[in-house]
Protein backbone atom coordinates (compact mmCIF):
# COMPACT_ATOMS: atom_id res chain seq x y z
CA UNK A 1 0.00 0.00 0.00
CA UNK A 2 2.93 2.38 0.50
CA UNK A 3 4.01 4.67 -2.32
CA UNK A 4 7.42 3.76 -3.70
CA UNK A 5 7.59 6.15 -6.62
CA UNK A 6 5.97 9.57 -6.76
CA UNK A 7 5.42 11.74 -9.81
CA UNK A 8 4.87 15.49 -9.55
CA UNK A 9 3.69 17.73 -12.38
CA UNK A 10 4.72 21.31 -11.70
CA UNK A 11 8.13 22.21 -10.27
CA UNK A 12 7.15 25.50 -8.67
CA UNK A 13 7.34 26.33 -4.97
CA UNK A 14 4.66 23.81 -3.96
CA UNK A 15 5.72 21.00 -6.30
CA UNK A 16 9.35 21.33 -5.20
CA UNK A 17 8.32 21.29 -1.55
CA UNK A 18 6.26 18.12 -2.04
CA UNK A 19 9.23 16.52 -3.81
CA UNK A 20 11.57 17.37 -0.95
CA UNK A 21 9.18 16.07 1.71
CA UNK A 22 8.70 12.78 -0.15
CA UNK A 23 12.41 12.30 -0.85
CA UNK A 24 13.20 12.90 2.83
CA UNK A 25 10.97 9.91 3.58
CA UNK A 26 12.80 7.59 1.19
CA UNK A 27 10.44 7.86 -1.79
CA UNK A 28 11.82 8.16 -5.33
CA UNK A 29 10.43 11.30 -6.99
CA UNK A 30 10.18 12.36 -10.63
CA UNK A 31 9.46 16.07 -10.99
CA UNK A 32 8.16 17.35 -14.34
CA UNK A 33 8.14 20.73 -16.06
CA UNK A 34 8.07 21.18 -19.85
CA UNK A 35 10.72 23.94 -19.71
CA UNK A 36 14.25 23.79 -18.30
CA UNK A 37 14.23 27.12 -16.40
CA UNK A 38 11.60 26.05 -13.81
CA UNK A 39 13.48 22.79 -13.30
CA UNK A 40 16.70 24.71 -12.64
CA UNK A 41 14.90 26.96 -10.15
CA UNK A 42 13.43 23.88 -8.47
CA UNK A 43 16.86 22.32 -8.05
CA UNK A 44 18.14 25.54 -6.54
CA UNK A 45 15.18 25.81 -4.16
CA UNK A 46 15.57 22.25 -2.89
CA UNK A 47 19.36 22.62 -2.64
CA UNK A 48 18.93 25.69 -0.42
CA UNK A 49 16.26 24.06 1.72
CA UNK A 50 18.35 20.91 2.23
CA UNK A 51 21.43 23.00 3.04
CA UNK A 52 19.45 24.85 5.74
CA UNK A 53 18.36 21.50 7.19
CA UNK A 54 21.97 20.31 7.31
CA UNK A 55 23.10 23.57 8.92
CA UNK A 56 20.32 23.26 11.49
CA UNK A 57 21.29 19.69 12.36
CA UNK A 58 18.10 18.17 10.95
CA UNK A 59 19.95 16.25 8.23
CA UNK A 60 23.45 14.85 7.93
CA UNK A 61 25.53 15.45 4.81
CA UNK A 62 24.98 11.82 3.84
CA UNK A 63 21.21 12.14 4.32
CA UNK A 64 21.20 15.28 2.19
CA UNK A 65 23.10 13.58 -0.62
CA UNK A 66 20.72 10.60 -0.58
CA UNK A 67 17.71 12.92 -0.59
CA UNK A 68 18.93 14.75 -3.70
CA UNK A 69 19.72 11.43 -5.41
CA UNK A 70 16.09 10.35 -4.98
CA UNK A 71 14.78 13.28 -7.07
CA UNK A 72 14.84 13.27 -10.86
CA UNK A 73 13.91 16.39 -12.84
CA UNK A 74 12.50 15.87 -16.33
CA UNK A 75 10.96 17.76 -19.23
CA UNK A 76 9.23 14.61 -20.51
CA UNK A 77 5.91 13.64 -18.98
CA UNK A 78 6.51 10.07 -20.21
CA UNK A 79 9.19 9.72 -17.52
CA UNK A 80 6.38 9.57 -14.93
CA UNK A 81 5.34 6.16 -16.25
CA UNK A 82 5.45 3.56 -13.49
CA UNK A 83 4.65 5.98 -10.65
CA UNK A 84 2.27 4.77 -7.94
CA UNK A 85 0.92 8.27 -7.39
CA UNK A 86 1.10 11.50 -9.37
CA UNK A 87 0.39 14.87 -7.74
CA UNK A 88 -0.45 17.77 -10.04
CA UNK A 89 0.82 21.12 -8.75
CA UNK A 90 0.51 23.48 -11.73
CA UNK A 91 -1.17 26.89 -11.77
CA UNK A 92 -4.82 27.25 -10.68
CA UNK A 93 -6.15 27.32 -14.23
CA UNK A 94 -8.51 24.69 -15.65
CA UNK A 95 -7.10 25.36 -19.13
CA UNK A 96 -3.75 24.11 -17.86
CA UNK A 97 -4.88 21.37 -15.47
CA UNK A 98 -7.33 19.75 -17.91
CA UNK A 99 -4.77 18.69 -20.55
CA UNK A 100 -2.39 17.54 -17.79
CA UNK A 101 -4.94 15.11 -16.36
CA UNK A 102 -5.96 13.88 -19.79
CA UNK A 103 -2.34 12.98 -20.53
CA UNK A 104 -1.77 11.42 -17.11
CA UNK A 105 -4.94 9.37 -17.52
CA UNK A 106 -3.62 7.84 -20.72
CA UNK A 107 -0.04 7.42 -19.47
CA UNK A 108 -0.82 5.91 -16.05
CA UNK A 109 -3.99 3.78 -16.23
CA UNK A 110 -3.47 2.26 -12.77
CA UNK A 111 -1.91 5.05 -10.69
CA UNK A 112 -3.63 7.32 -8.17
CA UNK A 113 -4.03 10.82 -9.58
CA UNK A 114 -4.16 13.74 -7.19
CA UNK A 115 -4.36 17.51 -7.45
CA UNK A 116 -2.88 20.05 -5.05
CA UNK A 117 -5.61 22.50 -6.05
CA UNK A 118 -6.86 24.86 -3.39
CA UNK A 119 -10.07 25.87 -5.16
CA UNK A 120 -11.01 23.81 -8.24
CA UNK A 121 -13.59 21.04 -7.56
CA UNK A 122 -12.15 17.53 -7.62
CA UNK A 123 -15.28 16.41 -9.50
CA UNK A 124 -14.29 18.73 -12.35
CA UNK A 125 -10.72 17.42 -12.34
CA UNK A 126 -11.94 13.80 -12.27
CA UNK A 127 -14.15 14.49 -15.30
CA UNK A 128 -10.99 14.87 -17.38
CA UNK A 129 -10.16 11.18 -16.78
CA UNK A 130 -11.73 7.89 -17.79
CA UNK A 131 -11.78 6.55 -14.22
CA UNK A 132 -12.79 9.17 -11.63
CA UNK A 133 -12.55 6.58 -8.85
CA UNK A 134 -8.76 7.04 -8.69
CA UNK A 135 -8.81 10.86 -8.56
CA UNK A 136 -8.72 12.91 -5.36
CA UNK A 137 -7.25 16.06 -3.89
CA UNK A 138 -4.04 16.24 -1.85
CA UNK A 139 -3.89 19.82 -0.66
CA UNK A 140 -0.52 20.61 0.92
CA UNK A 141 0.36 23.79 2.80
CA UNK A 142 3.32 26.09 2.33
CA UNK A 143 6.17 25.61 3.03
CA UNK A 144 5.57 21.90 2.48
CA UNK A 145 8.72 20.55 4.22
CA UNK A 146 7.64 22.36 7.41
CA UNK A 147 3.84 22.35 7.45
CA UNK A 148 2.39 19.10 8.79
CA UNK A 149 -1.14 19.22 7.35
CA UNK A 150 -2.52 17.62 4.19
CA UNK A 151 -6.19 17.87 3.25
CA UNK A 152 -7.49 14.65 1.65
CA UNK A 153 -10.25 15.89 -0.66
CA UNK A 154 -12.75 13.16 -1.54
CA UNK A 155 -14.58 13.53 -4.84
CA UNK A 156 -18.06 12.18 -5.55
CA UNK A 157 -16.62 9.07 -7.18
CA UNK A 158 -13.31 8.65 -5.31
CA UNK A 159 -12.83 5.03 -4.26
CA UNK A 160 -12.51 4.46 -0.49
CA UNK A 161 -9.37 2.38 -1.08
CA UNK A 162 -7.78 5.33 -2.86
CA UNK A 163 -8.66 7.57 0.09
CA UNK A 164 -7.06 5.10 2.52
CA UNK A 165 -3.93 4.78 0.43
CA UNK A 166 -3.62 8.55 0.06
CA UNK A 167 -3.96 8.94 3.83
CA UNK A 168 -1.21 6.39 4.35
CA UNK A 169 0.98 8.28 1.86
CA UNK A 170 0.51 11.50 3.85
CA UNK A 171 1.56 9.71 7.02
CA UNK A 172 4.43 8.06 5.13
CA UNK A 173 5.95 11.49 4.45
CA UNK A 174 5.37 12.75 7.98
CA UNK A 175 2.14 14.68 7.45
CA UNK A 176 -1.17 14.67 9.31
CA UNK A 177 -4.08 13.96 6.94
CA UNK A 178 -7.55 15.38 7.46
CA UNK A 179 -10.46 14.38 5.24
CA UNK A 180 -12.88 16.77 3.64
CA UNK A 181 -15.70 16.64 1.15
CA UNK A 182 -15.24 18.17 -2.28
CA UNK A 183 -16.36 21.77 -2.14
CA UNK A 184 -14.48 25.00 -2.79
CA UNK A 185 -12.12 25.95 0.00
CA UNK A 186 -12.22 22.51 1.65
CA UNK A 187 -11.73 22.97 5.42
CA UNK A 188 -8.86 25.39 5.93
CA UNK A 189 -9.56 27.98 3.24
CA UNK A 190 -13.28 28.09 4.04
CA UNK A 191 -12.32 29.22 7.53
CA UNK A 192 -9.19 31.20 6.69
CA UNK A 193 -10.26 33.27 3.68
CA UNK A 194 -13.09 35.25 5.39
CA UNK A 195 -10.65 36.17 8.17
CA UNK A 196 -7.98 37.34 5.71
CA UNK A 197 -10.46 39.29 3.57
CA UNK A 198 -11.85 41.01 6.69
CA UNK A 199 -8.31 42.22 7.41
CA UNK A 200 -7.88 43.46 3.82
CA UNK A 201 -11.20 45.36 4.00
CA UNK A 202 -10.23 46.87 7.34
CA UNK A 203 -6.97 48.13 5.85
CA UNK A 204 -8.70 49.25 2.63
CA UNK A 205 -11.19 51.33 4.64
CA UNK A 206 -8.40 53.04 6.58
CA UNK A 207 -9.74 51.66 9.85
CA UNK A 208 -6.26 50.78 11.12
CA UNK A 209 -2.68 50.57 9.87
CA UNK A 210 -1.31 47.34 8.45
CA UNK A 211 1.06 47.02 11.41
CA UNK A 212 -1.69 47.49 13.99
CA UNK A 213 -3.96 44.99 12.25
CA UNK A 214 -1.19 42.40 12.20
CA UNK A 215 0.02 43.10 15.74
CA UNK A 216 -3.55 42.97 16.99
CA UNK A 217 -3.91 39.36 15.88
CA UNK A 218 -0.36 38.36 16.83
CA UNK A 219 -0.38 39.84 20.32
CA UNK A 220 -4.10 39.72 21.02
CA UNK A 221 -5.02 36.34 19.56
CA UNK A 222 -1.69 34.53 19.74
CA UNK A 223 -1.34 34.08 15.98
CA UNK A 224 2.25 33.49 14.82
CA UNK A 225 1.71 35.82 11.84
CA UNK A 226 -0.63 38.74 11.22
CA UNK A 227 -3.31 38.40 8.50
CA UNK A 228 -1.78 40.88 6.04
CA UNK A 229 1.67 39.33 6.43
CA UNK A 230 0.06 35.93 5.87
CA UNK A 231 -1.64 37.24 2.70
CA UNK A 232 1.77 38.29 1.38
CA UNK A 233 3.24 34.91 2.30
CA UNK A 234 0.50 32.92 0.56
CA UNK A 235 0.54 35.14 -2.53
CA UNK A 236 -2.13 37.71 -3.32
CA UNK A 237 -2.72 36.20 -6.76
CA UNK A 238 -3.36 32.80 -5.19
CA UNK A 239 -5.74 34.31 -2.63
CA UNK A 240 -7.61 36.19 -5.33
CA UNK A 241 -8.16 32.97 -7.29
CA UNK A 242 -9.36 31.17 -4.14
CA UNK A 243 -11.74 34.03 -3.31
CA UNK A 244 -13.17 33.94 -6.81
CA UNK A 245 -13.76 30.20 -6.57
CA UNK A 246 -15.38 30.43 -3.13
CA UNK A 247 -17.62 33.31 -4.14
CA UNK A 248 -18.62 31.58 -7.37
CA UNK A 249 -19.72 28.50 -5.43
CA UNK A 250 -21.38 30.05 -2.37
CA UNK A 251 -22.22 33.66 -3.37
CA UNK A 252 -21.48 34.86 0.17
CA UNK A 253 -20.04 38.37 0.60
CA UNK A 254 -17.37 37.25 3.06
CA UNK A 255 -15.66 35.34 0.23
CA UNK A 256 -15.71 38.18 -2.33
CA UNK A 257 -12.24 39.64 -2.98
CA UNK A 258 -12.08 43.33 -1.97
CA UNK A 259 -11.36 45.86 -4.76
CA UNK A 260 -7.94 46.63 -3.26
CA UNK A 261 -6.88 43.00 -3.63
CA UNK A 262 -7.80 42.98 -7.33
CA UNK A 263 -5.85 46.18 -7.97
CA UNK A 264 -2.78 44.85 -6.20
CA UNK A 265 -2.89 41.61 -8.20
CA UNK A 266 -3.26 43.30 -11.61
CA UNK A 267 -0.41 45.66 -10.64
CA UNK A 268 1.90 42.70 -9.99
CA UNK A 269 2.04 43.22 -6.22
CA UNK A 270 1.66 39.56 -5.28
CA UNK A 271 3.43 39.56 -1.93
CA UNK A 272 6.78 38.14 -0.90
CA UNK A 273 7.41 36.34 -4.19
CA UNK A 274 7.33 39.62 -6.16
CA UNK A 275 8.93 41.78 -3.47
CA UNK A 276 5.83 43.84 -2.78
CA UNK A 277 2.39 43.24 -1.34
CA UNK A 278 0.93 44.81 1.77
CA UNK A 279 4.58 45.15 2.78
CA UNK A 280 7.77 45.60 0.77
CA UNK A 281 10.48 42.94 0.75
CA UNK A 282 14.13 43.22 -0.19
Amino acid sequence: MSVQRLGIVGAGFMGSGIAEAAARSGIDVTLHEPQSDPLDRSKGQIDQSVARAVKGGKLTDADAAQLMDRIAWTQSLDDLGGCDLVVEAVVEDVQVKGPVFQRLDALLPDAMLASNTSSIPIAQIASWTQDPRRVLGLHFFSPVPVMKLVEIVIGLDTDTRVVERASLFAEQIGKHPIRTKDRSGFIVNMLLVPYLMAAVRMYEDGFASREDIDNGMKLGAGHPMGPLTLCDFIGLDVLYAVCDSLYEEFKRPEYAPPPLLKRMVVSGHHGRKTGRGFYEYA
